[in-house]
């Protein structure tokens, strides 16, 4: 079998890898994620939540009684998945994160987070004020999410090779 090279398949799509400029403008644009943990069974689940990327780290809150929040406790280890899908942002950009995770009821967390969520997810600020309200309730937790590795994928690069390459194949069958 002959050996093809990168630029002939999809085997290996590292190069393709998100820009850091273009993912901090992901992170900072985007409200919604794919958050994922362990259950006690070590099985992956994952929910769509929403979130804010202040501070280097990802911040979701959520009721405290949710399954999320006791297998933080047990394993701090979870994921976190952003897309441009329904953002602002051009289709095809996605980044992942594995990291850490730490939960926070102090008012002095509550206090900067709660007009930052509800400003992020609301835009208007007067919704948002009254969405604030909402989110203050007894048994909500904050969860900073550290991030620890990375995976990016630009699919606006892997388009522009592919165009090229498709290009050049016609070229040589009409050369």
């Amino acid at each position: 079998m002959s050996e093809q090279h990168p630029e002939e398949n999809y085997e290996d799509v590292t190069k393709y890898d998100l820009d850091q400029s273009d993912e901090e403008k992901l992170l900072l644009a985007h409200n919604e994620c794919t958050f994922i943990w362990s259950n006690k069974e070590g099985w992956p689940v994952g929910v769509i939540m929403s979130y804010i990327w202040r501070k280097g780290a990802f911040w979701i809150t959520g009721s405290e009684q949710r399954a999320r929040f006791a297998a933080v406790k047990r394993d701090p280890r979870v994921c976190v998945v952003v897309t441009s899908t329904g953002s602002p942002i051009p289709r095809g950009k996605a980044i992942t994160w594995k990291g850490t995770a730490v939960l926070h009821r102090d008012q002095a967390t509550k206090d900067w987070f709660y007009p930052e969520l509800a400003t992020a997810l609301q835009g208007d600020p007067e919704r948002a004020k009254w969405f604030q309200q909402f989110l203050d309730s007894p048994r909500r937790v904050i969860m900073e999410i550290t991030p620890t590795q990375r995976i990016g994928y630009d699919g606006a690069k892997m388009g522009k090779d592919t165009a090229a390459w498709i290009a050049a194949k016609k070229a040589e069958q009409q050369g």
